[in-house]
């Protein structure tokens, strides 16, 4: 029995860690190619989930959390184009500032439109109820959340990996002045990684809200936990931001069940313990800067 109640917690710590990845994978692409600290990135998040929940009371669940995370992607070509562009070049201090301001605007203008309090946001029928294999009980939405991460995942390793687009992004990540030297330009490119990273948050804010509370606050709190797996795994390592999201999911989830007072904790101590050991992260690799 404590081999199967530990099982369920490392499952539950697994949908934690999807959780944190779609944000924080976002998060680190853009950091990467284009060296913005994007503080903002919380908001996206948390736009994600309320558009997800005017959406919903429309068009149901399925097109919620299909829509709002396009919506919100394309509201990230707005945010690259008038704001991000720049300070590429910059101090990125000055990026720090700016998303940061951007982050409290933001805050501020959900509270005055869908005011200060929780909104309610229902998972559909078809998901509600556990899944029981042998002894092994779990929520059927969590096993849904898990397979979509995977799919997302997947997705976004193909398009990075596998195509010439991915091709001239992992360049410019290791050798920007070889791109540009080969007369590639690399700001389309960047647009579309912050539409990428936005709208990953975005889905994660849809597709999380009907387990966590949707308040306007939202996204300040899940913008240190991604800033927390992003430093675990590397700055610039795909699979770095992947392992370190799972495993700080996993770790937290365990802490919270058998010393519930130290959840938030664990995953401060965990960033520690691996800076010590490897202060590039689990698998970080040399950035240049983006020019």
């Amino acid at each position: 029995m404590q081999v199967l109640f530990l099982l369920e917690q490392v499952v539950n710590g697994l949908v934690l860690g999807g959780y944190y990845l779609l944000i924080a994978l976002g998060l680190s692409l853009i950091f990467s190619v284009g060296g913005i600290v994007n503080l903002a990135h919380g908001a996206f998040y948390a736009l994600g989930a309320y558009g997800a929940v005017e959406i919903a009371k429309h068009l149901g669940f399925g097109p919620a959390v299909v829509l709002s995370p396009v919506a919100v992607a394309l509201l990230g070509i707005l945010f690259e184009r008038f704001l991000l562009r720049r300070f590429y070049t910059a101090d990125p201090i000055l990026s720090l500032l700016v998303t940061f301001g951007l982050a409290l605007v933001a805050e501020q203008a959900i509270r005055m439109i869908w005011g200060a309090a929780p909104l309610p946001f229902g998972m559909p029928q078809a998901f509600k109820g556990n899944v029981t294999l042998g002894d092994f009980l779990f929520s059927r939405y969590r096993l849904f959340l898990l397979a979509v991460v995977a799919l997302v995942l997947t997705g976004i390793w193909f398009l990075i990996h596998r195509t010439s687009f991915g091709r001239v992004v992992r360049a410019g990540i290791q050798r920007p002045d070889m791109v540009a030297a080969l007369g590639i330009r690399l700001q389309p490119y960047m647009t579309a990684i912050v539409m990428l990273g936005v709208g990953m948050a975005a889905l994660g804010g849809a597709l999380f809200a009907p387990i966590t509370n949707v308040h306007p606050a939202m996204g300040a709190e899940i913008i240190t936990v991604a800033f927390v797996v992003v430093v675990i795994g590397g700055l610039g390592s795909f699979w770095g931001v992947v392992l370190a999201a799972l495993l700080v999911g996993v770790v937290r989830g365990i802490t919270i069940h058998f010393v519930p007072a130290a959840g938030e904790a664990s995953m401060y101590i965990l960033m520690f313990l691996v800076l010590l050991l490897r202060p590039r992260g689990l698998l970080g690799e040399r950035i240049d800067r983006f020019e």
